[in-house]
């Protein structure tokens, strides 16, 4: 890779109500989990949090720009967190509990988009999978116990983490490819929504064992995005589908889209 460490952004998560025991009442607060900066890290490159910017929180556009952010990386990892807005695809929450985070969602779609225009690779983990799926046009399950038919567990709050299923990766697919002669493994599953209908120009990589929930799915679009419903930068356990595999082939991708604008 050249021109020095690669430069990757990491979407926010957003915290709109902190409790009190953390000090800031009546503010937002914007944070990564540090498992995934750590993980980006571990290569060599260097991750940076994109926080949001929009006038309604008081920051005018002619200051700063999405574009203006975009230009100085060299790729997006969407974070996992807060349920994807039911509204974001045209819906209403069926619970209360499901309302999802729509700031975050606009304010994640706008950014994706803006790394594709400008030809840099994006990768979804977890929500960030769902995102991509709803910014092509998709839908979600808005709980998969509840309406999927026969559908196994994909989520366990005591396990968190250490809570396991297995799949089986799509033939002929890239993640195929990246993982060779094995047709599936085991991955860590801490999601309680998933795919429904598929956006556009998308394609499934992998499918849940047992009960066929789309696990990862990729782009087939002028530039690089891809996403996975389990969280590769918690695979360090040697039982796992190995994650390294996936953040290698993304990083690949940022130093080529770097390395076709010099």
């Amino acid at each position: 890779m050249s021109g020095g460490p690669l430069r990757i952004g990491l979407s926010a998560r957003l915290l709109h109500k902190p409790p009190p025991e953390l000090g800031f009442p009546g503010k937002s607060l914007q944070y990564l989990e540090q498992s995934m900066a750590h993980w980006i890290m571990a290569h060599g490159a260097l991750a940076f949090m994109v926080p949001t910017i929009g006038e309604h929180l008081g920051l005018r556009r002619a200051q700063i720009s999405v574009h203006d952010y975009v230009a100085a990386l060299d790729g997006l990892v969407l974070q996992g967190g807060a349920d994807v807005s039911p509204t974001t695809y045209h819906e209403t929450p069926l619970r209360p509990e499901w309302a999802g985070d729509r700031v975050r969602d606009l304010y994640e779609i706008e950014l994706l988009w803006e790394f594709v225009i400008q030809g840099k690779p994006v990768l979804g983990v977890c929500r960030g999978a769902q995102l991509i799926n709803v910014a092509c046009g998709g839908t979600l399950w808005q709980d998969i116990t509840e309406y999927v038919p026969g559908a196994g567990t994909h989520r366990n709050d005591d396990l968190y983490d250490s809570h396991y299923h297995d799949i089986e990766l799509q033939p002929g697919s890239r993640l195929a490819e990246l993982y060779g002669k094995v047709p599936g493994g085991r991955v860590n599953s801490i999601h309680h929504q998933a795919v429904r209908k598929l956006g556009s120009d998308l394609c499934i990589e992998a499918l849940s064992v047992g009960d066929g929930v789309i696990e990862a799915i990729r782009w087939n679009g002028s530039s690089y995005m891809f996403g996975c419903q389990w969280h590769p930068e918690f695979h360090g356990d040697g039982e796992l589908l190995e994650g390294e595999v996936i953040l290698r082939d993304f990083l690949e991708a940022a130093a080529v889209a770097r390395d076709k604008k010099v």
